[in-house]
């Protein structure tokens, strides 16, 4: 058994279902929490901080989309989703309310502890890097402190949406390829998932930039993928929108 200390937070109404991820959890060395509802997770968040939540969809009364959006407006903890039905909107519904991946039933127990290394995997990357702050224009991000500041103004961004910012702004003025970026933020085994990619930067896109403007620290290079400016690359872009 490998001894983890992350805490996992399981969130599942079907108590086979329920038993069987937190029995494959523990065996991986992982502290889990369980709730049978979203009420009772969102009760459990309120006290307790897990590394990863494992959020099913299908839950009775408040949903697996409604709670993730309630947890979203207090919380970056990364979010799995679980899904009964292999269809896309759910999955990009679900990544478009800040869920940072999925996962659909059935699955083997190889797989849930595979989604759920890489996803704590990610996080920890982020939390050891530390680096000075990046200022562009009104946007400042903080590596230290992991915060996001535009106009003065503190954003709120999920882990995934913060470690997709940070990657971008670290090779600010270098074009990064969307399979560059699929691989660094969600793992090599993403390769090619690009709607994953698509949805988060739409979801940061709502948060950074003026939509009746082009974007200006989101740039997409049409073929390629995404790049941040470069802090003469962003005075040229702003004297050219004047």
């Amino acid at each position: 058994m490998v001894h983890n200390k992350a805490c996992v937070l399981v969130v599942e109404d079907d108590p086979r279902i329920l038993r069987l991820e937190q029995m494959v959890l523990e065996k991986e060395g992982y502290t889990v929490l369980t709730a049978g509802s979203g009420e009772e997770a969102l009760d459990t968040l309120a006290e307790i901080s897990p590394s990863l939540v494992v959020l099913d969809i299908g839950l009775p009364g408040m949903d697996g989309f409604a709670t993730c959006y309630r947890i979203r407006e207090f919380s970056q903890v990364s979010i799995i989703m679980v899904t009964g039905r292999d269809f896309n909107e759910d999955k990009v519904k679900g990544l478009e309310i800040g869920a940072d991946d999925y996962i659909t039933k059935p699955f083997s127990p190889n797989e849930l502890a595979a989604r759920v290394k890489a996803a704590l995997r990610r996080t920890v990357m982020n939390s050891e890097v530390k680096e000075p702050t990046v200022q562009v224009g009104d946007l400042f991000v903080d590596f230290n402190s992991n915060r996001v500041m535009l106009a003065n103004r503190e954003v709120f961004l999920s882990d995934t949406e913060y470690r997709l910012l940070t990657y971008l702004a670290r090779n600010a003025g270098r074009i990064v390829t969307r399979d560059q970026i699929l691989e660094r933020i969600w793992g090599e085994e993403y390769s090619g998932e690009d709607h994953l990619l698509h949805v988060t930067i739409g979801r940061l896109r709502q948060k950074l930039e003026d939509p009746a403007r082009k974007p200006k620290y989101i740039l997409t290079r049409r073929g390629i993928g995404y790049s941040f400016p470069a802090e003469d690359e962003y005075a040229g872009f702003r004297a050219a929108s004047d």
